[in-house]
């Protein structure tokens, strides 16, 4: 019996305090959500938690409640919140054991007959951040360990303070999750995967750690693509893509960061990589992106910068023509899901025949990741200069 059903066993699973007994007993009310999953990843400091929903409907921005250890009833530290209108019913009742170091296990039940409580039992704790997506609807927690190094609130040195060590490189979609279908089949998780595979190379020759959050062709929920660079300790993020347009003239590249305020175009791209309908992202993505825009948004900006010049600067040797789209602004999950300076580079479009044929060019995707290593390059120059002049580390 583990550790979690022993406490059920005791009766005070589903609750912190006391849950009434006659809920035990009752039938699920009509017109709740249900449960479909708790997911948990695991790293050496810092967990996350996905509570997935069975369907696509906005969520209240929730607010986590810390309790103190109660030794005389084998109670941990523990963070809780209540998530109304869902119904799990005893489906968690033996609760979810993580022991990671981090999380003892994960609880979850009826708090009332509308209202779903989840339990956080804590083993080592410092901080959360807690946040909602639609598309299905989902609630995110992370929880970081204490490293004993001053944090921002996002659970990393603020950015003026860190040295460009690790660089995680992002190759979008993959798997059954095709992204942006293109001329003569030309499909974007492609395209992707080859151009990050060999920005890893020309990054890794340049002396960075790189972590790449897909090495081959399989799909990663965005999720676990963030938390994949969270648990690395990346001090820059680089998610690739490919664009695609209805209008086969539509060509060029162009470079996204994270900001509240952003073009109807920026919001077209930003459903599309974030599988969600364009007309789901405007509150609820300018709520989100306020929050990290304002913890690394300058840096990302210049981040993105250098990116973009050098990925210009390379791109238009192969093909004069080619249009620059610039740097712009929009409310990308994995970018506001990231902690460190983080940027989403467009590479060209699929759907376009010149573009299409570039991009399916090995010699030109080894062309982009080198201008992409370079303006990462550039980025840490430019780091190293500010910590020197400052005085810092």
């Amino acid at each position: 019996m583990t550790r979690l059903e022993r406490r059920a066993r005791g009766g005070w699973l589903l609750a912190i305090g006391v849950l009434l007994p006659a809920l035990l007993g009752v039938e699920r009310p009509p017109g709740l959500s249900d449960v479909v999953e708790v997911r948990t990843w695991s790293y050496e400091d810092y967990t996350r938690v996905v509570l997935e929903l069975d369907e696509d409907r906005s969520l209240a921005a929730p607010s986590l409640v810390r309790l103190p250890a109660d030794s005389t009833a084998d109670r941990p530290e523990r963070l809780y919140l209540d998530v109304p209108d869902v119904w799990v019913g005893r489906r968690f009742e033996s609760g979810i054991d993580v022991e990671d170091g981090l999380l003892e296990g994960v609880r979850l039940g009826q708090n009332t007959l509308s209202t779903t409580r989840l339990v956080l039992d804590l083993a080592r704790y410092e901080h959360h951040r807690v946040f909602t997506l639609p598309a299905p609807a989902r609630i995110v927690v992370d929880v970081y360990g204490d490293r004993g190094v001053r944090r921002d609130p996002s659970g990393r040195l603020p950015a003026e303070l860190r040295r460009v060590h690790t660089v995680v490189v992002d190759p979008g979609h993959g798997g059954r999750d095709p992204g942006a279908l293109g001329v003569g089949g030309l499909r974007e998780k492609d395209v992707n995967l080859g151009i990050a595979r060999a920005l890893a190379t020309q990054l890794r020759a340049r002396g960075f750690d790189v972590v790449l959050t897909r090495e081959d062709d399989r799909a990663l929920s965005l999720e676990e693509r963030s938390a994949i660079a969270e648990s690395a300790g990346g001090d820059v993020f680089v998610s690739i893509h490919a664009n695609a347009s209805r209008r086969q003239g539509a060509r060029g590249i162009e470079v996204y960061t994270l900001d509240a305020n952003h073009e109807r175009h920026s919001l077209d791209v930003a459903a599309r990589e974030n599988g969600v309908p364009a007309a789901r992202l405007d509150a609820l993505q300018r709520a989100l992106a306020r929050i990290q825009a304002d913890q690394v948004g300058s840096h990302s900006a210049r981040l993105a910068s250098l990116v973009h010049e050098q990925v210009i600067h390379g791109a238009r040797s192969r093909d004069a023509s080619l249009p620059d789209l610039g740097v712009k602004k929009g409310p990308f999950y994995v970018l506001f899901m990231s902690s460190m300076s983080a940027v989403l580079v467009e590479t060209g479009f699929v759907t376009n025949r010149h573009d299409a044929k570039l991009l399916g060019s090995e010699r030109y995707q080894a062309l982009l990741a080198e201008r992409i290593a370079m303006g990462v390059d550039r980025y840490r120059a430019q780091i190293e200069t500010g910590l020197a002049a400052g005085g810092l580390r």
